[in-house]
């Protein structure tokens, strides 16, 4: 059913009908199927078949002209019911279907004569073979037709059909089999109907009495099954409880799920997770707990050579994240010292320990200072832009004493964290 923006009255709508999108709009003429002029449009027909596509093109039509064309696509109800209920009704009204369900005559019979009668009728071209019998109150049929009659609307239609019927304590008991050809409003239709309890087919090979196919009361038994395309709404495994089922709103449910390729989800809950390879979330995490590399932290003390400090360290922050980082150096405390010193007239002097601390950027200096009693810092906080390379600190502690005597130095442990540079959050000013 079209909707127009702006109401008007004299507007209608041409509705064409393709049964494959057509992806040149000006190909809708000569590609689609014109059904007609109206303000809405229903599409039947036996060939328009449950789970695809089809294709409506709708343009408006005034005394002005004709707009372009639009396209909709839907698809037919999934709704099995309805479709059963909607065959029961179209089966029901042909002639086979009657023949089939029509009571055999009983009622001229002998209560112990079996009989069997034929009747040829010209006029009806109508072949007729009943073979019957009645035994108190029990009665047993079975007919033959073969039938090819005009009907109504001076249509020609034909028909074979084998029905039983059994009368037992008051109930009619059938079962049929019929072919027929009918000439209907929806065209020419063949069809070949069941009656039955119970329908099967077996396979006798081997002696196998086993069968692959059963029908009955309202429900279809298989023994093996492979189809080219299945549309079920709802599919529920055996088990009790299922171990696996699919509703019709897409509820998937299942115990267990070995899934090797994409999974998809707007929404969902997962309870004891285990991610075995990389897991990248583009959006906002929000976490109570978390165990892991978030920030990375490397310690180590500076080596020392008995009394004074002296050695390297280095520490260098791969490249091999897709995020820009900040790596932060808290402040390391470093220090020489002050010394007492008496000469042959004991008279008293000092003289200083030096503890120097240089530290390296890739080769380049960004700090370097000496320091004696006085304790320095130093501390820093160092961008690294994804994609810029390694980023290597070299940390490079030396100490001297005046005259060359040994000196006493201390410096505290090297600590560097490296965390994501962001500002959600927090800001500064």
């Amino acid at each position: 059913t079209p909707h127009l923006a702006v109401y008007d009255p004299t507007v209608q709508f041409e509705f064409w009908f393709s049964e494959k999108r057509i992806a040149d709009i000006r190909q809708v003429e000569a590609s689609a199927r014109y059904l007609g002029t109206a303000l809405y449009w229903i599409a039947a027909s036996i060939n328009i078949k449950p789970g695809h596509d089809y294709y409506f093109y709708i343009r408006s039509v005034n005394t002005v002209g004709k707009s372009a064309f639009v396209e909709a696509v839907g698809q037919p109800s999934d709704d099995a019911s309805g479709y059963l209920d909607f065959f029961k009704g179209e089966i029901g009204k042909t002639h086979l279907a009657q023949e089939l369900w029509t009571q055999i005559d009983n009622g001229q019979l002998a209560p112990d004569l079996a009989e069997i009668r034929t009747s040829i009728t010209d006029v009806s071209n109508e072949i007729t073979q009943t073979v019957n019998k009645k035994l108190e109150d029990q009665s047993a049929a079975i007919q033959q037709i073969q039938k090819v009659q005009v009907d109504t609307n001076n249509n020609l239609n034909s028909m074979w059909a084998v029905k039983l019927q059994q009368m037992q304590d008051g109930r009619l008991y059938i079962a049929g089999i019929g072919a027929g050809i009918e000439n209907t409003p929806d065209g020419m239709q063949s069809q070949v109907l069941l009656a039955a309890d119970r329908i099967a087919m077996i396979n006798p090979a081997n002696g196998n009495t086993k069968p692959m196919f059963v029908g009955q009361g309202d429900q279809i038994f298989m023994n093996e099954v492979f189809l080219k395309y299945l549309t079920a709404p709802t599919i529920t495994s055996g088990g009790n409880p299922p171990t696996f089922s699919l509703t019709p709103d897409g509820r998937l449910s299942a115990r267990n799920a070995d899934i090797s390729g994409n999974v998809n989800a707007n929404s969902g809950t997962l309870n004891n997770v285990t991610i075995n390879q990389n897991c990248r979330i583009l959006g906002k995490l929000s976490a109570n707990q978390i165990e892991g590399d978030i920030v990375k932290t490397v310690g180590k003390a500076f080596p020392r050579n008995g009394s004074y400090a002296s050695g390297t360290i280095t520490v260098t922050v791969y490249d091999d994240q897709a995020f820009d980082r900040q790596i932060v150096v808290p402040p390391v405390l470093f220090r020489g010292g002050k010394h007492e010193n008496f000469n042959s007239n004991n008279q008293q002097s000092y003289w200083y320990s030096t503890c120097k601390l240089q530290v390296l950027k890739n080769g380049q200096e960004i700090f370097q200072q000496p320091a004696t009693d006085v304790s320095r810092v130093f501390s820093s906080v160092i961008d690294m832009p994804a994609g810029h390379g390694h980023v290597t600190l070299t940390f490079n502690v030396s100490s001297y004493g005046a005259n060359n005597w040994t000196p006493t130095t201390s410096i505290s442990d090297l600590l560097v964290v490296v965390m994501k540079k962001s500002t959600a959050g927090i800001s500064i000013s």
